[in-house]
């Protein structure tokens, strides 16, 4: 039986070569790669989140019903806010990578070689 509060102990080995082979470090090209292909994807959901807030924009809800003008702008809200969020997270992740493969690359150059002229 597996150790339940050890969430490194189980009782079978690994499922696949994947859980067993150690995390890869970061490096500049990667960083680089993923900022690069997270911004690719903010930008058509940038766009797209302004297309959808001006066609609800452009379309005001026509009714004489209060709860239904409630829902409608509750609903728009919801929608505009989604396409918002994906956006904001797509595009931090990009800002976030570059400034990673920034600091990497300054690491790497402040860093003293080890070498053993003495």
């Amino acid at each position: 039986m597996a150790d339940l509060t050890n969430p490194n102990s189980s009782s079978q080995p690994p499922s696949s070569t994947e859980d067993a082979l150690p995390p890869k470090s970061p490096t500049v090209l990667r960083c680089l790669t993923g900022s690069l292909m997270a911004g690719s994807i903010a930008v058509p959901l940038y766009a797209l989140t302004m297309s959808i807030a001006q066609s609800f924009a452009s379309k005001p809800v026509h009714s004489d019903n209060i709860t239904a003008i409630k829902i409608s702008v509750a609903v728009r809200t919801l929608v505009v806010g989604m396409a918002a969020l994906g956006t904001g997270v797509f595009a931090m992740a990009a800002v976030g990578l570059m400034l990673l493969a920034g600091q990497i690359l300054i690491q790497n150059l402040v860093k003293k070689p080890t070498g053993g002229n003495l």
